[in-house]
């Protein structure tokens, strides 16, 4: 029973609790996830599809740890959470200071815009409109391609990576949230 003067938050999903320690918590396994993920599915050939690869005159780059980027629907420590681990994974294995850092830069605000527009479908689409246009004036040039050939690609890409593996785990990740308990 609440006191009318202090109402009781709504519960959160998962049975997570409020608190800065969880906050941090789940920010450093979401950065966690998307290194490990980005790792784990980079190794021997498959390397380049995740750091870039130049097919003709349009650049490719599938990374699965990229279905993560919509996780900001869903929880906002996400936010922060894809930024470190970005950083990282490039850091790791990308290509130079302007994938550590602008890649790490153009995710936080995809992922701040993620957040913002969690209730609409602008939602899924900023981290696919943005990776492709921002990311792509880097890597154009990294890889001497032309700049339209470059964003049409990875924009492509990153549709395929969002709209096929990250919206179907916000959809299963809502439904466990939404089941009765």
């Amino acid at each position: 029973m609440s006191d009318p003067g202090h109402p009781v938050p709504p519960a959160l999903p998962f049975g997570l609790r409020r608190g800065p320690a969880r906050w941090l918590a789940r920010a450093g396994a979401v950065a966690a996830l998307y290194v490990g993920l980005t790792w784990a599915t980079s190794a021997g050939p498959l390397r380049a599809l995740h750091f870039g690869w130049p097919v003709g005159p349009v650049l490719v780059e599938f990374r699965v740890a990229e279905s993560l980027a919509v996780l900001p629907v869903l929880f906002p420590e996400a936010v922060p959470g894809l930024f470190v681990g970005v950083m990282l994974a490039n850091l790791l294995g990308g290509l130079g200071p302007w994938d550590v850092f602008g890649g790490s830069l153009v995710t936080l605000v995809a992922a701040y815009f993620t957040w913002r527009w969690r209730h609409s479908w602008l939602a899924y689409a900023s981290p696919v409109v943005l990776n492709g246009l921002l990311i792509s004036i880097y890597l154009s040039a990294l890889f001497g391609l032309p700049y339209w050939t470059t964003a049409l690609g990875i924009t492509l890409s990153e549709a395929l990576v969002v709209l096929g593996l990250g919206v179907p785990l916000v959809r299963a990740l809502r439904r466990r949230w939404e089941e009765p308990r």
